[in-house]
């Protein structure tokens, strides 16, 4: 079975797609530390721009019992984009698990310019070292 190699969700018009890749180059499974790069992209599907200010993350390593790890902050790799309708926002970040299985899920916080502000859904993505594509360094 392999792992999907795609996840998105789309909450008032805003599409939220995420491309997980093991890196296998960069991660020693024998020290505990399995790292994950993320693709992201945000599609503006809606009638109204709409500014990225806040990130909230769940990160799910499940080593042991599991453990979970919560990270919040403004924008995205140090950008509070403005998307308008049309169009995209598109990054990449990384995390560092001690297992070779997680997940990550959360959601963005944006302001639209009529001024109301909503939480978009970024989905719940698999990080899996053993069905993940893996990308060289």
């Amino acid at each position: 079975m392999t792992a999907r190699s795609f996840f998105y969700r789309e909450t008032e018009g805003i599409r939220v797609t995420v491309r997980p890749v093991y890196l296998r180059d960069h991660s020693e499974p024998s020290q505990s530390h399995y790292v994950f790069a993320y693709f992201v992209r945000i599609e503006n599907v809606g009638n109204l721009a709409a500014q990225l200010l806040t990130r909230r993350w769940l990160i799910h390593d499940s080593v042991g019992e599991g453990v979970d790890t919560e990270v919040i902050g403004e924008g995205v790799v140090g950008e509070q984009p403005t998307i308008i309708p049309g169009g995209v926002h598109e990054y990449q970040s990384f995390c560092i698990l001690k297992s070779g299985e997680g997940w990550m899920e959360g959601h963005y916080g944006l302001l639209r310019q009529d001024g109301s502000s909503f939480e978009a859904a970024i989905p719940r993505f698999t990080l899996s070292a053993s069905e993940s594509t893996s990308l060289p360094s």
